[in-house]
């Protein structure tokens, strides 16, 4: 009862969207035990309108903190932060579960495994994500990452009659497993180090020991290691094993969330750690990321020009994308060299919601009867059979290739930008050029779509909640990409930046050439 009366009513307001999450995952299985197996479609109506809740309970801290003139408030002990960078990736986390579930739906009826765990291990799993991008402590921050991961091992295994999912959840549970270990040696090392978990208090402290001496061993030590786990949660190369082998043996409609929602949350982890804790550092951590940046688009594009599997393909296409994210980093910080990098970041990251989400999509919608549905040869002369969806899937795969004036464009341009900026200008060359690779490799796709011949001539039968998630991810694509200036004032108002006036002409001109 002590410990409950050092709570106040804000601690409460900040743990709103967890707290019904949580609860309507719990809710999903007791629900489960009393419905029919035909009413299986009630799980995902149920997941849907707590996402919405959820959501509503993310708006409410957004009012209040308008109405108290607040950046952020820390609370439950200083071990959270809700702050506008925390609520931009709380939106971006609802919105791709929201899809996630739309998509899932006809997906597990074909697949004989329409259960209320799914659905809950998506909102808890959602839960710890949101608990990486607000976590100001990193105990808090292990949790939240460790209550995503243990979610997603059972998602990615959740096929239990497919051999290839078995083996897909046992190589992700062991190498995350191992991740997470020298994820938490390191951070064990920093508060060896600085006497605290809370990410302020260990920034001041390094800046302090870094001062006194630069090269601190220990300091060094930790840094590495915890790059190392951080590293693995976006799948940068060396550390990126796991993702091709989780991605082709999960569920479609998984690895689509996975590739989103998940990433999106190493991508908050892994800044809120290096930019609000691991700041003093970052003289050291600049030439890792810039070596790791460039291995994980060399090998990440050279490996996704020989797939024929299109899940592994998009897997090795996700993972050059974090390479192109990664040289935003390098660029520098909201408070540092050019604020473009990191406002890149975020924006690739909320257009590659929608356009990565879209294209695992059209791929789901493919399963029916005894086709998986997941090979090049399996979306041949798919404009035949839905036409519709092909031009979903060319609008997606453009858009991913970063064509304008689709959504994709936007998020490489501002790293490109950020990185002329600060003068990196072989960097920047590097990151377009292998952007043609991309190109090449998309444009495969798109051939087999329109070009190939089809081995089935009947049309493909595409359920509600999917046209729904399809039409929505289309849309997103194409609107952020014709109309980016609202968005583009989002990520600022994330980041408490005022825009670029040269990016604002830009986007005037763009404009008005449409």
């Amino acid at each position: 009862m002590g410990v409950l009366s050092q709570f106040t009513w804000t601690d409460y307001l900040l743990a709103l969207p967890f707290t019904l999450l949580t609860l309507f995952a719990l809710g999903l299985l007791l629900i489960d035990l009393i419905l029919p197996v035909e009413a299986k479609w009630a799980n995902a109506v149920t997941a849907f309108v707590g996402v919405l809740f959820s959501a509503a309970g993310v708006f409410k801290i957004q009012l209040w903190m308008s109405a108290t003139s607040s950046q952020g408030s820390l609370g439950f002990m200083r071990t959270m932060i809700v702050d506008r960078f925390a609520i931009y990736f709380f939106y971006l986390f609802l919105a791709s579960t929201a899809i996630a579930i739309l998509i899932s739906v006809r997906y597990m009826e074909i697949e004989h495994e329409h259960h209320g765990e799914y659905y809950a291990l998506m909102l808890l799993s959602v839960a710890g994500m949101m608990a990486m991008a607000a976590g100001y402590d990193i105990v808090l921050i292990f949790i939240g990452l460790e209550l995503m991961a243990i979610s997603t091992y059972v998602l990615v295994g959740f096929l239990r009659r497919d051999r290839r999912s078995n083996e897909a959840a046992l190589k992700y549970l062991l190498l995350g497993a191992f991740s997470s270990g020298i994820f938490a040696y390191g951070l064990s090392l920093f508060y060896g180090l600085t006497g605290s978990t809370n990410l302020g208090i260990i920034a001041s402290q390094l800046s302090r020991i870094l001062a006194k001496d630069p090269h601190n061993p220990i300091a060094i030590v930790a840094l590495l290691t915890t790059a190392t786990g951080l590293l693995f949660k976006i799948a940068a190369v060396p550390f990126h094993q796991w993702a091709p082998d989780a991605y082709e043996g999960a569920p479609t409609s998984i690895t689509g969330f996975m590739s989103v929602a998940v990433k999106a949350a190493g991508w908050a982890m892994l800044l809120r750690v290096l930019l609000w804790g691991l700041l003093p550092m970052r003289s050291v951590w600049v030439p890792l990321i810039v070596f790791v940046a460039i291995a994980t688009m060399t090998g990440a594009n050279f490996a996704a020009l020989t797939q024929t599997n299109v899940k592994r393909l998009l897997a090795y296409s996700s993972i050059a994308h974090v390479g192109y994210m990664l040289l935003g980093l390098v660029a520098g910080s909201p408070t540092e060299l050019s604020p473009d990098g990191i406002k890149g970041i975020l924006i690739y990251l909320l257009v590659y919601t929608f356009m990565n989400l879209g294209a695992f999509g059209v791929i789901t919608s493919l399963r029916h009867r005894n086709v998986i549905g997941d090979e090049l040869d399996d979306i041949n002369g798919l404009y035949q059979r839905a036409p519709t969806e092909a031009v979903l899937m060319l609008i997606f795969l453009l858009s991913l290739a970063g064509i304008p004036p689709l959504a994709g464009f936007w998020g490489k341009y501002f790293i490109f930008l950020s990185l002329i900026e600060t003068g990196h200008y072989v960097l920047a060359s590097l990151g377009v050029l292998y952007s043609v690779f991309g190109l090449y490799y998309y444009l495969k796709i798109a051939n087999a779509v329109f070009m190939g011949k089809a081995e089935e001539k009947e049309p493909l039968p595409v359920s509600l909640g999917m046209r729904a998630a399809l039409g929505l991810s289309g849309f997103a694509t194409l609107y952020i990409g014709v109309m980016p200036e609202q968005f583009i004032r989002l990520v600022n108002w994330s980041l408490g930046l005022a825009q670029n006036p040269a990016v604002a002409r830009l986007v005037r001109q763009a404009r008005l050439l449409q």
